[in-house]
């Protein structure tokens, strides 16, 4: 039987979970994300102009519009719009993520909505914007059709995702082999869910650019390094070795440390019922 983009997509994803043997084993959970990392995020990408992601969003987003940002998280998909647009909707699971959000909103000087919950499930809350915009989010998403589904069914001109070309925790790959002997998967990748968006029969374009990152990281170099730890499901005694490991990721830049090598390329995928 041949698997279709989506099945695909699921499959290759679903083979980054980690074995229930070495999650029982660590000292704290894996998962989730500080807050402060996300608002850092935020202000990087504010700061530093618009993104390919950015511009396609304005191309389609009409004077005074409406957005919508999907997984929100600090806002860093969605602010750099504000002059353009009256609202902006932001969508997370995390209540800590868009409190912080509404506050760089109003910074910013636009109004915004929030709803708490996940994606698909919270759609029928939301109304439609003009532009919908979700960055960084696909690789958290096994099930992508009713996903890209309800995007499509919110976005009056244009869906705008943005995402990295390959698994955003590809990085770790030789981590993982060094302290657990666990080898990573090597997809899903951002041309794997152009496939799955167009076989949703959308027409969906895209582009691979590369540029200045948005940096984010943490007040210091411990800090960057217990978060990493964390993701690996290691101990705190294992810090020095990690540091080592890590050598040259781990850095400073503009004064915040972090682990994960700055990403320089970044893919962007758009469509939208006027294309």
């Amino acid at each position: 039987m041949v698997e279709n983009a989506a099945e695909r997509w699921k499959s290759d994803l679903l083979a980054w979970a980690i074995p229930d043997e070495i999650v029982a084993a660590a000292p704290e959970s894996p998962w989730g994300f500080p807050t402060k990392l996300f608002a850092n995020r935020a202000t990087s990408a504010v700061n530093r102009g618009l993104s390919p992601a950015n511009l396609r969003a304005l191309e389609a987003l009409p004077e005074k519009g409406t957005v919508l940002d999907v997984g929100v998280g600090g806002g860093a998909g969605s602010l750099p719009l504000a002059g353009k647009a009256r609202l902006i909707t932001g969508v997370d699971a995390s209540k800590s993520m868009l409190s912080s959000f509404s506050e760089a909103a109003a910074k910013a000087g636009v109004r915004t909505a929030t709803v708490a919950g996940t994606w698909p499930e919270v759609a029928p809350e939301v109304a439609p914007a003009d532009v919908l915009v979700c960055h960084h989010v696909f690789y958290n998403v096994a099930d992508l059709v009713p996903f890209v589904t309800a995007l499509s069914a919110k976005a009056v001109s244009r869906v705008v995702v943005e995402m990295t070309p390959e698994h955003p925790l590809a990085w770790m790959a030789d981590l993982w082999t060094r302290f657990h002997g666990l080898e990573r998967p090597k997809g899903p990748t951002y041309a794997d869910a152009v496939q799955v968006v167009a076989e949703l029969g959308f027409d969906v374009r895209h582009e691979l650019t590369s540029g200045p990152p948005v940096l984010s990281g943490f007040p210091s170099r411990a800090d960057a390094i217990a978060f990493v730890r964390k993701r690996l499901c290691l101990w705190p005694e294992q810090d020095d070795e990690l540091a080592g490991a890590l050598g040259e990721r781990l850095a400073e830049h503009d004064g915040m440390w972090s682990a994960s090598p700055p990403q320089h390329e970044i893919a962007t995928l758009w469509w939208g019922p006027e294309e």
